[in-house]
């Protein structure tokens, strides 16, 4: 790998082409040439950073140490480790020129990659503070930085070589979850299946067996894993100084969010968002959007989000998962404070409100025994793998739900899609519903309810219930995709805003205020 050939591969640091971060966010690793950083641009890295000299063999990162630096290699060869065997990672080294790290450094997470001295190397090491500044001020050093970091993030979610690995994901609802929330939030996971040679590979070093389901973050192994540890140990929860009080505290990262925290960046703003489970909220679930400008043949709603959420961070805004927001109150000073889940406080001189709505569960006994087996509230590539070849139901009657049939009936062995009305024409585009029905892998039936599930440790089959004829019927089905709406996710604001009468923030005139997007609440504002 010393790119003599244009090899970017996952340690490359110089990209070639248009350097809006936007356009060229993931651009095509094997076609990539290098476009090194300019005299400037070192320049003034220089004037903010220090250089360092480091012997052959030199650990300079290690898988989970914070991201406190950028380091920009003036002399020497650097190599990428792989985090469980400490052998190389990939093909290329870095030279004189380029410089290592990838999209974590926006935002302050850990490093997912190791980092080691070949030979006596000479670093230019920048604080994140200071580098983030500068990437602010020279926008042409922040394209070139955040396009190829960017684009070593997409090669570790395609390598199938990411450093936190799940064995026995397929069969383990635990592991589903955790792999759910590693996919839908662009964190790099490779997934083994219980016994598989690979599996084995990766056990054994950990002094585990491959039969038994296991995550894998270096060593040793993750115990008790869940979401929150996951996020945890990636930096993905970062807490806030003590008495840190931000300028804009944004709840909720869905598309709403995402943008509130890319103008709040932009202004030069601290602001921070928190997400209880996916950046880019309900709509980071969606298979395919495509009616939104810009985007002529569609995007799937989790590009969409992950593009506005690297633009914030280039901004500076920083993002934590999975944090929920429980109770908000009001200090003596004005200040904001927000409990989360976990009995921390975030303070902040204003809230944007953009928690959106949740999802709408069914009255059905085990309904949340199975949520995660066989039970699921999104249709993406996680959960689409488990449901390959095999007969699919997706309940709802909305756009959301008709994509998600549309999606999933590229891999299913067949899809059923469960409206409870007489027809689609009241809930969803007429665009969707002419594709639903001129596709021969879906059935829609109206007039129909999920009444029942079945099955043990996972979905076996449901009851269903046809009101025109009143008969019931049991479908056999690995899959079921509940889509039926949701309710405004405000309970957490208590008093201080004004809601409606089915608990949407009421905004503007609405509240007694000009401003459009103003709650009754001064410093409070309500966006989605």
């Amino acid at each position: 790998m010393r790119q003599g050939r244009g090899d970017a591969h996952c340690m490359c640091g110089r990209v070639q082409g248009d350097h809006n971060a936007m356009d060229t966010l993931a651009p095509d690793l094997a076609t990539m040439t290098r476009t090194p950083l300019t005299a400037p641009h070192v320049a003034a890295m220089r004037a903010v950073g220090d250089e360092k000299t480091y012997p052959p063999g030199t650990d300079l990162a290690r898988l989970g140490d914070p991201n406190t630096h950028f380091c920009y290699l003036l002399e020497g060869e650097v190599e990428a480790l792989d985090p469980v065997t400490g052998e190389r990672y990939g093909e290329a080294t870095l030279q004189a020129g380029q410089f290592f790290g990838e999209i974590s450094f926006l935002n302050g997470g850990r490093t997912m990659l190791g980092a080691r001295t070949l030979v006596e190397s000479r670093i230019l090491e920048v604080p994140r503070a200071a580098m983030l500044r500068l990437m602010s001020e020279m926008p042409e050093m922040s394209d070139i930085v955040v396009t190829v970091f960017a684009a070593r993030r997409r090669r570790l979610l395609e390598s199938n070589k990411a450093p936190l690995t799940l064995i026995g994901a397929d069969e383990t609802p635990a592991l589903r979850r955790i792999a759910a929330f590693a996919g839908r939030n662009r964190i790099p996971v490779r997934a083994l299946p219980l016994g598989c040679p690979e599996a084995e590979a990766e056990a054994a070093p950990c002094g585990l067996s491959a039969t038994e389901p296991a995550v894998i973050f270096g060593q040793p192994p993750v115990a008790a894993p869940t979401p929150a540890k996951i996020a945890a140990l990636l930096g993905l929860d970062m807490g806030l100084d003590q008495g840190e009080v931000v300028d804009v505290l944004i709840v909720g990262g869905g598309p709403a969010g995402i943008a509130a925290a890319v103008y709040a960046g932009a202004e030069g703003m601290s602001a921070l968002v928190i997400e209880d489970l996916t950046i880019g909220g309900q709509a980071g679930t969606s298979s395919r959007i495509e009616n939104y400008m810009g985007f002529p043949t569609g995007i799937s709603g989790a590009d969409l989000c992950w593009r506005g959420e690297v633009q914030a961070l280039k901004f500076g805004t920083r993002f934590t998962v999975p944090r929920r927001a429980v109770a908000l109150s009001r200090r003596a000073d004005g200040t904001f404070c927000t409990t989360l889940d976990d009995g921390s406080a975030v303070c902040a001189r204003s809230v944007v409100v953009a928690t959106g709505v949740q999802y709408r569960r069914l009255p059905l006994d085990r309904l949340k025994g199975l949520e995660g087996a066989g039970v699921y509230y999104a249709a993406t590539d996680v959960e689409a793998r488990y449901c390959r070849n095999t007969e699919v139901v997706v309940i709802g009657g909305g756009n959301s739900a008709g994509q998600a049939a549309m999606f999933l009936s590229r891999t299913a062995g067949h899809v059923h899609l469960l409206v409870r009305g007489p027809s689609l024409a009241a809930s969803m585009s007429d665009y969707l519903s002419a594709r639903l029905n001129a596709d021969p892998n879906i059935t829609i039936h109206t007039c129909t309810e999920l009444t029942a599930l079945h099955g043990d440790a996972h979905l076996d089959a449901i009851t269903v219930s046809t009101q025109t004829t009143g008969r019931d019927r049991r479908l056999p089905t690995r899959g079921v995709f509940i889509m039926v709406g949701a309710a405004p996710n405000t309970g957490w604001l208590a008093d201080l805003v004004a809601l409606d009468a089915k608990g949407y923030v009421k905004t503007g005139a609405e509240s007694g205020v000009d401003a459009a997007y103003a709650t009754s609440c001064p410093c409070v504002f309500a966006v989605g």
